[in-house]
């Protein structure tokens, strides 16, 4: 089994519950900040969150959850 995959998908889900629990545009340093997890993995989820259009950029370096 590998344990950093599972750490990844854990800080996957803390970092999509942030987002879902916050209705205001955050950073990753606010995310990082929030949730206590590096802001380098924080970016990585981020970004795999963007490829699955979970979030969107309402402006420049900052995200939100999509609500569909």
């Amino acid at each position: 089994m590998n344990i950093k995959g599972d750490e990844h998908m854990e800080n996957y889900d803390v970092v999509l519950d942030f987002f879902t629990k916050n209705d205001k545009p955050l950073n990753a340093t606010a995310v990082a900040e929030g949730t206590g997890i590096d802001k380098k993995e924080v970016s990585k989820v981020m970004d795999k969150l963007k490829k699955e259009e979970k979030i969107y950029s309402p402006k420049r370096c900052y995200w939100q959850i999509k609500n569909d």
